[in-house]
């Protein structure tokens, strides 16, 4: 399978000036559905593996405004079980939410044995979008830094596999995408003034971004990025780097039956 060399940019404590826009391209749109969809297929083993033997994945998706992230979640649960995944569209807290501890709503949503809870946009937004929009304090949000990785590690501790990915796009592509999204009706919706709003705050959030990388990127549940700036590519490697990930360490092979169970079934199906 002739699939992008360039899987995730990995490195123990990414920065997003790791990313080269200049690479990163499928130009054939057949090669990209081929390769998607091996991967689909691969993931969709990995699930089932994963199920079988009761293990628990939370898989968090950070990134730019328009940069993909709803789209990749799309490619990641097309083929899966949907009994066997929930994705989670993290938006502002309800005024419930609001009285708690940020990683409150979080803690609810923790996978349970067998289970993926996939989160488009995350915890992380304690150290991004309430940091630089001012809804926390730098106190709290300086603090979260430890409260993540002491969560991370208590859920890692206890057996749960953690993927962080942030999708990294030029501020060139984000325009061209919001254009998109403004000439186009059926996605015009996609577009909202706090996007706009946020694009004259890019480089605080870069900044913020680059800080949550270097405090939060750990050994046990580490930060990868994602070249974004080609849509095909980036689904493609984003697939191809989970599916790489969750496999280490786990037996995919599907589970054998019993041979008595097998008889059995014949006998009642009126096979023999």
């Amino acid at each position: 399978m002739n699939t992008p060399s360039e899987i995730i940019i990995s490195d123990p404590v990414p920065q997003l000036s790791d990313v080269d826009f200049s690479k990163g391209i499928i130009e054939d749109k057949k090669s990209y559905q081929k390769q998607l969809s091996h991967w689909q297929k691969r993931l969709l083993a990995v699930q089932q593996a994963y199920f079988h033997q009761g293990r628990r994945v939370i898989i968090v998706l950070e990134g730019w405004d328009a940069s993909g992230k709803g789209g990749l979640i799309r490619r990641i649960t097309e083929r899966l079980d949907p009994r066997g995944f929930r994705v989670y569209p993290i938006a502002a807290p309800s005024k419930e939410e609001q009285g708690r501890h940020y990683l409150y709503r979080f803690q609810k949503a923790l996978p349970p044995p067998g289970r993926i809870a996939i989160f488009d946009r995350s915890y992380f937004g304690r150290v991004l979008v309430e940091r630089v929009e001012g809804f926390a304090s730098i106190a709290e949000w300086q603090r979260a830094y430890q409260e993540i990785n002491e969560f991370e590690r208590m859920l890692t501790d206890d057996g749960v596999r953690i993927i962080k990915a942030f999708i990294h796009i030029s501020k060139d592509e984000q325009l061209q995408r919001f254009r998109e999204r403004l000439d186009n009706p059926v996605k015009r919706w996609k577009l909202t003034e706090e996007d706009i709003r946020n694009r004259e705050k890019w480089a605080a959030y870069e900044q913020a971004t680059n800080d949550m990388f270097q405090q939060t990127s750990t050994n046990h549940a580490p930060w990868h990025l994602v070249n974004g700036n080609h849509k095909w590519y980036a689904r493609v490697s984003a697939l191809k780097g989970l599916v790489l990930l969750l496999e280490r360490g786990v037996d995919t092979t599907p589970p054998p039956i019993e041979p008595d169970m097998v008889q059995w079934a014949k006998n009642q199906l009126g096979m023999e």
